[in-house]
């Protein structure tokens, strides 16, 4: 048996309301990778839907930066699969941090990161899971904001999945000047209320006019949950990444009841998951 190291994590919601492509948050779903050099290449994970070869991504994000000849994968993680909660970025990070850390390539973090988001094809879900807390992509680099105190989230997870490339191809090459004017100025609230751990900026900064309303035909029902948010107790929600998945924001006084509304409106369709934002991005361990 040679090196072996243990990767963790988190999952993550992006686009955050109004911030398409550039802001997410990272929250308590993990997903775990351990990679060992046992002299033959396997990979195994306690999903069955993920594919057990070479064209694993966390093979081929492994790849990127070292040959995954001889090392075997193991693959456990509680992050819903297709549904916006960012599965791909956590595989994608876990593995380019194990084969960074494995073989003492010491790269920057930054660089880590412009690996991941090239490979993922977008920057946010990737620099959630890699840093931590919320975070701010811009020009290729990666601001961050710590978890206000008392936010909680709440994950509405339904069980019919939407694709990423289906979601991506319901948005238009341009959008009007209105709405990019809209979500200019509240991902500004969003970022400002965060900063100032105000809920009421928070609050008004969650709306966006760009990608969920053009893709509320591959998610109806959410949309609708979306739109009820205040109704059903919380002080927003948005529909995570590409859906089905929405997020609700809630304080932490609020979410329990939020918690027992949502359980009733979502009954044999989608799964309530109660969350925290996290502040901490992937770690790894040396076995």
């Amino acid at each position: 048996m040679g090196r072996r190291r243990l990767v963790r994590a988190p999952a993550s919601s992006a686009n955050l309301g109004p911030g398409y492509d550039t802001l997410a948050a990272a929250v308590s779903l993990h997903m775990e990778l351990e990679v060992e050099e046992t002299g033959a290449f396997s990979v195994s994970a306690d999903d069955e839907r993920l594919p057990a070869d070479e064209s694993n991504l966390c093979v081929k994000a492994f790849s990127d930066l070292h040959d995954p000849a001889g090392v075997a994968f193991r693959i456990r993680s509680n992050i819903p699969l297709t549904a916006g909660l960012g599965s791909s970025g956590a595989a994608i990070v876990t593995a380019l941090v194990a084969a960074d850390h494995m073989y003492e390539l010491a790269l920057p973090r930054e660089e880590i990161f412009a690996r991941a988001a090239r490979i993922e094809g977008h920057p946010d879900n990737v620099a959630a899971s890699l840093y931590g807390g919320f975070v701010i992509c811009a020009d290729g680099h990666v601001s961050q904001i710590e978890p206000p105190s008392g936010l909680e989230a709440v994950a509405v997870v339904p069980a019919e999945p939407v694709s990423t490339v289906q979601a991506r191809a319901a948005l238009p090459g341009e959008v009007p000047l209105a709405d990019a004017t809209f979500n200019t100025a509240h991902a500004a609230l969003l970022t400002l209320g965060l900063a100032r751990q105000d809920l009421g900026l928070i609050s008004r900064g969650l709306h966006d006019r760009i990608h969920q309303p053009r893709r509320t035909h591959l998610y109806p029902r959410s949309m609708e949950l979306v739109l009820r948010a205040s109704e059903l107790g919380a002080i927003g929600a948005t529909i995570s990444g590409a859906g089905p998945a929405v997020l609700f924001w809630a304080w932490w006084e609020d979410t329990g009841a939020l918690v027992d509304r949502l359980q009733v409106e979502v009954e044999g369709w989608a799964d309530v998951r109660r969350l925290n934002f996290v502040a901490a991005g992937a770690d790894v361990t040396a076995l």
